[in-house]
């Protein structure tokens, strides 16, 4: 049921994107449920589903990450997990992903004026169902907030992917693709924000064009 509201929702959002502006662009919306619980002792888990519609490809991908982590000190956590990633075409199934997730965070580790910075590391390794072989990569990401009326923020991102191998599903090394991302932060209720932006996805193509997917982000974050 879930998967069909966001489905109808992004139906919706997407038309109000504009055109792509050349054939191997595309317009999407991608909706994100994050929820974050205190372990005590350090500890922490989180559990984040992202589900994503296209215009050239309907519904495509339900992406549900697991991760659990261990604070160091007051900005350095560690973090390991499962993904579980099942793709699909226009809501048809077509292959299974799953991945083995690590990653380093820095929250808020400088600040210049009422500017804070934070940052994560990532490295995945990725398998699909069918196919033989590992594809590893890595997830540099750092994201700038500023207050900008209560506790609304100001939110700017920028994510890169390298890959560090070649293989079926991962058809060329290096700088595969950047997204970039600019939206607001804002509480809803207690332990609950919204953010909600544009995000460019710029693909990195040897030999041919580079793509760009134009996607309207909306995600729900509870942190208890």
């Amino acid at each position: 049921m879930r998967t069909i509201l966001f489905a109808a929702i992004g139906s919706g959002c997407l038309a109000a994107l504009p055109a792509a502006a050349h054939a191997g662009d595309d317009s999407q919306y991608w909706q994100t449920v994050n929820v974050g619980v205190d372990l005590g002792h350090g500890f922490r888990v989180t559990n984040e589903t992202v589900l994503r519609t296209a215009n050239h490809r309907g519904f495509y991908e339900v992406e549900d990450n697991l991760l659990v982590g261990y604070k160091l000190n007051r900005t350095t956590t560690v973090w390991a997990g499962y993904t579980h990633d099942p793709n699909y075409s226009h809501g048809d199934f077509t292959v299974m992903e799953h991945r083995f997730r690590q990653q380093v965070t820095f929250d808020n580790f400088v600040a210049a004026g009422s500017v804070k910075f934070s940052a994560r590391l990532r490295g995945e390794e990725r398998w699909r169902d069918g196919v033989v072989g590992t594809g590893y990569r890595m997830r540099p990401f750092v994201k700038a907030t500023m207050p900008i009326a209560g506790k609304t923020l100001l939110v700017a991102s920028n994510e890169s992917f390298f890959n560090l191998n070649r293989m079926a599903f991962q058809r060329q090394t290096g700088l595969d693709r950047m997204r970039t991302f600019v939206g607001v932060n804002t509480p809803l209720v207690k332990h609950v924000t919204l953010e909600a932006g544009y995000l460019n996805q710029h693909g990195f193509a040897r030999g041919g064009p580079d793509t760009d997917d134009h996607v309207a982000s909306v995600a729900l974050n509870a942190s208890f």
